[in-house]
């Protein structure tokens, strides 16, 4: 296998990933959740998965990334995911950041951005803003864009929701 062939493998297998943690933001709206989805992947296999659970478990922290995070620890049994993977259907917000930092996850891999979010009425852009003093290019971590064109299928849904409970 050439190293081509290879990189054309992993990126198809990333892309399956993206688009099972935007299906997972959709089915959590469906399900009474938020429009946010997340997994963690290690050595070419999903190890957890997580969606936003803020107002079905009246927990401001049980977003997407932080519930998949804490799944994936107790699978693997560590608190440590070197080595892993965080897939999430839209940029984490600096809470889910942080954890991806504190976890140690190899890369972070999201397909919305805080635009997109903003638009569905999750405006986290002025925490952002705390964080942009040190350039993406020196964190420990490597933030990387992955654009689908239905990255914002779970914001469509969440917007169309009429019994959604906005936060």
């Amino acid at each position: 296998m050439t190293a081509n062939t290879q990189e054309a493998g992993v990126q198809e297998i990333e892309r399956a990933w993206m688009e099972e943690a935007i299906e997972l933001a959709t089915n959590s709206v469906r399900n009474g959740g938020g429009p946010f989805g997340a997994l963690v992947a290690k050595d070419g296999e999903v190890v957890a998965i997580g969606n936003n659970q803020v107002t079905s478990t009246l927990d401001p922290v049980a977003h997407a990334e932080v519930s998949a995070l804490r799944a994936a620890c107790k699978k693997l049994g560590v608190f440590s995911l070197e080595g892993c993977v965080l897939f999430t259907s839209c940029e984490p917000c600096p809470m889910c950041l942080s954890a991806a930092l504190w976890a140690r996850v190899d890369r972070v891999v999201y397909s919305a951005d805080r635009h997109d979010a903003a638009v569905a009425g999750f405006d986290d852009r002025k925490f952002y803003d705390l964080f942009e003093k040190k350039p993406a290019s020196m964190w420990p971590v490597s933030v990387e864009h992955l654009d689908l064109p239905n990255r914002t299928a779970p914001f469509d849904a969440w917007l169309a929701k009429s019994d959604r409970v906005d936060y």
